[in-house]
């Protein structure tokens, strides 16, 4: 009689573990992220699921010992110790996926950002010291075979509320000439606007990064490998009249990767959109799930079209991915998201800042997304008018009144832009 109760005991306690584990990852998973890109809470529950699963397969096995039917019942010996196999591997099997989650992402968390920030210290009552807003500079790099170095085909900045969530894309053309750049050897060298230097660098945007990785005096004090992002978020933060705290870059190859190992994003295409050198492919109108290759040439395609579109595919496309990589859809293809993200990511998030950033994404999926992109009629892109850039941005993070206490509902939506409204919002993906 002991015995029975004291193994009903254990059932139980086994059930009741197992739901406060699944009460858990379903209603704080949020936080579980949080924990999930610290290295050091990491470390602590890989010991602790090991310890507790070893605990719990010994009192498995040690009631085993206690239990099972003499030598001669060689019937019950078969049952019980096929049970007894069988509730190990039910305790083990998990515990060896999750220590293989955590480890993969403690591998990620070290190998992407830096262990610690030399910026404005990092509080856990106020992770973004003060500030009202955080910008996020977001680029997509093309390291193309034939062309020397990486060339920043993509800029977006990502101005994002703390409290709400509510984010502003604002999109630079990558062929936007005579950039001022920031004050020092920078501009010393390049009084009247970036110009380039020799044939591969006629003097795009787009050429700032890898032309800052390529001369060090340009940016004295910083490290290789540092150079380019360090120019190249000064210089942005100059054109937008707003500081640029952090980036972010996605080589376009490892970024198929990722959408691959998402299972695909789905996307509303509006017109069908021919890719390829010579035309050989073709990604037809409607809704439809796009593998990495597709996703890839539905951001990057220019053929019977321009930059501009392409940069309003690319917003759709950053606004697909961040809405379908939910959770489960992260869990069921972890390793190879990690994998994937080791090779295709730069940033230089500090690991401190990480939680908060989880955090501010949670937000940021359920918010306002409006985007403004700097490109004709707007702006001339050889010859920019920077005050009216800076305006711009000034008017689209500061809306009116009626703008800002927009409901809920209309989160996901954007404002029709009337022909004489310079303020073109043109997020308008679906």
């Amino acid at each position: 009689m002991e015995r029975r109760r004291t193994g009903l005991a254990l059932m139980a306690a086994y059930v009741l573990m197992l739901a406060g584990v699944l009460t858990v990852f379903t209603a704080y998973s949020t936080k579980l992220l949080s924990l999930a890109v610290q290295p050091y809470w990491l470390a602590w529950f890989t010991v602790g699921v090991a310890v507790i699963a070893l605990a719990w397969t010994g009192v498995i096995v040690w009631s085993f010992l206690l239990v099972r039917p003499e030598r001669s019942d060689t019937v019950g010996r078969f049952l019980t110790t096929t049970l007894t196999v069988a509730l190990c591997a039910l305790v083990l099997a998990p515990t060896a996926y999750a220590t293989r989650l955590a480890y993969l992402s403690r591998d990620v968390v070290n190998t992407l950002f830096t262990p610690s920030s030399t910026a404005a210290p990092v509080l856990a009552q106020d992770p973004w010291n003060g500030a009202e807003r955080v910008n996020f500079l977001l680029l997509g790099g093309d390291a193309a075979p034939g062309r020397p170095g990486v060339r920043t085909d993509s800029m977006t900045v990502a101005s994002v509320d703390v409290e709400t969530g509510a984010t502003v894309l604002f999109g630079l053309p990558r062929n936007l000439q005579r950039v001022q750049l920031p004050t020092g050897p920078a501009r010393d060298r390049f009084p009247y606007g970036f110009t380039g230097e020799g044939p591969d660098t006629p003097g795009l945007l787009n050429e700032i990064y890898q032309f800052g990785e390529d001369h060090p005096e340009m940016v004295p004090g910083v490290e290789k490998g540092k150079r380019g992002s360090t120019l190249l978020k000064a210089t942005i933060s100059d054109i937008l009249g707003i500081p640029v705290s952090y980036y972010a870059m996605v080589d376009m190859k490892g970024f198929a990767e990722i959408i691959d190992a998402m299972g695909g994003v789905q996307v509303t295409i509006k017109d069908p959109i021919v890719y390829g050198k010579y035309r050989e492919g073709l990604l037809p109108a409607g809704t439809r799930r796009l593998s990495g290759q597709e996703a890839l040439w539905y951001g990057r395609s220019r053929t019977d079209s321009d930059d501009y579109v392409r940069m309003g595919r690319q917003k759709c496309l950053l606004n697909a991915v961040a809405k379908q990589a939910d959770p489960v859809t992260v869990l069921n293809s972890f390793e190879r998201l990690a994998a994937a993200t080791k090779r295709a990511i730069s940033t230089d998030l500090p690991q401190d800042l990480l939680p908060a950033v989880v955090d501010l994404a949670g937000k940021v999926k359920s918010a306002r997304l409006r985007s403004l992109s700097f490109v004709p009629p707007l702006i001339n892109t050889a010859y920019p008018d920077w005050h009216l850039i800076r305006r711009k941005v000034k008017e689209a993070l500061d809306p009116p009144a009626a703008t800002r206490t927009a409901p809920a509902h209309a989160a996901s939506t954007t404002p029709t832009p009337t022909p004489d409204d310079p303020l073109t919002l043109d997020a308008v993906c679906h």
